[in-house]
Formats: C-alpha cells, sequence, structure tokens
C-alpha cells in the first residue's frame, strides 16, 4: 500500500466536492465528535454550516477551535482524507455578517433539502433554533491510500 500526502489544491477539490463531514470540538478537556454537513468556499477558505441549538454549538461558542474530517473510503487499501484546523464563527443577525449569511445560504441552497438533517431535533414538539456558523481554515492537510 502506499500514502501519500495530498496538495493544497487536492484538498481543496476534496473540501468542493465532499459535504459529509465529522466535526472535533472540546470542552473542559473532553473532546466530542459529530457528523455535519457543511459546504467549502474556495474564494473565502471557509466551511460553511448550519445547525440547532445544542451541544456542538455551545461548545464551539466556549472554544471556538475545532477540526473538521472529510473522508472517501473504497475499502481499507484505496482512501482519501482531508483535516481542516480551524475557528468556529457564528454568523448572526447583526449587519457585519450580512455578506456572510448571504454567502453560506447561496453554497446551502447548491443542494436540495440543504437545512436537513441540521435542523432536525430529537424532540418533535419543540421548534429548532437555526445557527449559521463558518470554520475559518487556519490549516489542512490530506493523505490518500492506494493499493501499490
Amino acid at each position: 500500500m502506499i500514502v501519500r500526502d495530498l496538495s493544497d489544491v487536492e484538498c481543496r477539490r476534496m473540501l468542493a466536492r465532499k459535504s459529509l463531514a465529522r466535526l472535533a470540538c472540546a470542552r473542559d478537556g473532553q473532546p466530542y465528535l459529530v457528523p455535519i454537513l457543511c459546504y467549502f468556499d474556495p474564494e473565502g477558505g471557509c466551511l460553511y454550516s448550519i445547525a440547532a441549538e445544542g451541544q456542538k454549538i455551545a461548545w464551539m461558542r466556549e472554544n471556538p477551535k475545532v477540526c473538521v474530517e472529510l473522508s472517501e473510503i473504497t475499502d481499507r487499501f484505496n482512501w482519501t482524507t482531508v483535516l481542516v484546523f480551524g475557528r468556529f464563527e457564528e454568523l448572526s443577525d447583526r449587519p457585519q455578517h450580512e455578506a456572510a449569511r448571504h454567502r453560506a445560504r447561496a453554497l446551502f441552497e447548491q443542494r436540495e433539502d440543504w437545512w436537513f438533517p441540521a435542523m432536525q431535533k430529537p424532540e418533535p414538539d419543540v421548534p429548532a433554533s437555526a445557527v449559521i456558523y463558518r470554520i475559518r481554515i487556519d490549516e489542512m492537510t490530506g493523505r490518500k491510500g492506494q493499493r501499490s
């Protein structure tokens, strides 16, 4: 098996074609890992996402340092993975976030049912409160494994 590092361009291509990812955040020394849908903005170098108020939002507000992992796995000998290290930034309704919220919405709407399952809460009678956020990418790395 051959494993090689991905170039920055290859990492960006992966971010552009994949939307299902895993978000890792931490609070008080305790890590938390959760699947998310995210959308890459190649112009701004950010990942955008939306979520209901909950544990991951609370934890990211407290500690904005996060890691996002995206992968394509054919089998144990053929896979690609990208890790993004970055910072959570909540996009509020304030005027300074208007352009970013507009960009996020444009990216979200490129896919059908973009809001699902992010806005589904386990309690059906409790309306979910939407939080739009982005991950500002500080660093990214990637690797590809394939049969030799």
